[in-house]
């Protein structure tokens, strides 16, 4: 797939864009605050339908607009599709080929973008929350289904806390609530077992191509059962255990939204052993191996966008990494030096400045 132009309104610093692209690569280069990061950032809510930077979305619009507008023509294969999303203080509405779609489930499948950020290294170093919140992105790009099983779990959730909360206990209800909700999380858990199991067929070489060190894995944490495969009748007996125990505490103490994700070189826990630069590495191998999952279960491939990653690693980094990003995939590239980018890359690159908020140089592919 790649996305043949995007066109911006009221959207951060931009008032008004139509910016054509390569369907291999694009570098967007300029100063600090012109505006690029703010574009990867739009080309990532059309595919998403939520920005990777804040969760408040009046923020995407610019100052004292109303209404601001990202669409794109994307293609796959033989086929084209017009999407737009338009963001508003009441919400946002998503359409594709002017059709609105009310569900975001079945909007999600469309664009796929894969995106590298400095901030990333949050995903190692950051809360348990956060890898959760990465592991439910990347998933509900990559399954349709998961998406929707992990609204209903949410919703159940909330009506069990909320029960837990209640004085006026009826025990028979509870645990019909509770089955329902066992139900959900029973599928959550096996589909991010199954998801971490696939990582983890590519994520060990791809790490060696890039750090030239081996044995590195990623591991789903699930307390108390972290080796075992999770069934129903195993989460209905722990319930049953601790249920005087949520009551006291009046929330749900075990389930999907209490799990994490490890990162293991060799045996140690990365985020306690591992250094800075291999940190940062393994979530590109992670990112990376999701590329060769979109390859092998979708037969396609993701729109990668990579925001000033080269400045974050050496010389010898960036080129094993260039490796993965040379060959048959959009890339979208921003840097604030095109001196950082290899001379192979840049000839094959078409090159957009901007400043801000505005394209003001374009250089096809020679």
């Amino acid at each position: 797939m790649f996305l043949k132009n995007i066109k911006l309104q009221n959207f951060r610093n931009y008032d008004s864009i139509n910016l054509k692209l390569d369907s291999k690569i694009n570098i967007i280069y300029g100063k600090n605050g012109q505006g690029k990061t703010n574009l990867l950032e739009a080309i990532y809510f059309l595919g998403i339908t939520k920005s990777h930077r804040v969760s408040e979305e009046n923020s995407l619009l610019k100052k004292d607009k109303l209404i601001a507008k990202i669409s794109g023509k994307l293609y796959k294969g033989d086929f084209y599709r017009n999407l737009e999303i338009n963001i508003s203080k009441n919400g946002k509405k998503i359409m594709v080929d002017g059709d609105n779609l009310k569900k975001i489930s079945d909007y999600l499948n469309y664009l796929n973008v894969i995106i590298f950020y400095p901030e990333d290294l949050d995903i190692m170093k950051g809360s348990p929350s956060v890898r959760r919140k990465f592991i439910n992105t990347e998933l509900s790009e990559l399954q349709s289904n998961y998406y929707i099983v992990l609204n209903e779990y949410t919703k159940l959730l909330k009506m069990r806390n909320e029960y837990l909360k209640n004085d006026c206990f009826d025990i028979n209800y509870f645990n019909i609530l509770t089955s329902y909700f066992i139900d959900k999380a029973v599928l959550l858990y096996k589909m991010r077992q199954k998801f971490i199991l696939r990582i983890n067929e590519y994520i060990s070489d791809i790490y060696f191509d890039i750090m030239h060190l081996d044995n590195f894995y990623v591991k789903y944490k699930i307390e108390d059962f972290e080796e075992e495969e999770i069934s129903k009748d195993m989460l209905l007996k722990l319930y049953d255990d601790i249920k005087n125990e949520e009551r006291i505490m009046r929330k749900t103490l075990f389930g999907p939204h209490k799990d994490d994700m490890e990162f293991y070189l060799n045996g140690e826990n990365m985020k306690l052993y591992a250094s800075q630069g291999q940190q940062r590495a393994a979530i590109i191998a992670f990112k990376l191996a999701e590329i060769e999952l979109y390859k092998k279960y979708r037969q396609d491939t993701p729109i990668l966008l990579l925001d000033d990653v080269f400045s974050e690693l050496d010389e010898d980094k960036r080129n094993n990494l260039l490796k993965y990003i040379n060959r048959d995939i959009q890339t979208i590239i921003t840097t604030t030096e095109l001196s950082t980018i290899d001379e192979k890359i840049l000839k094959k690159a078409k090159l957009i400045e901007i400043d801000n908020g505005n394209v003001v140089k374009q250089e096809e592919v020679n």
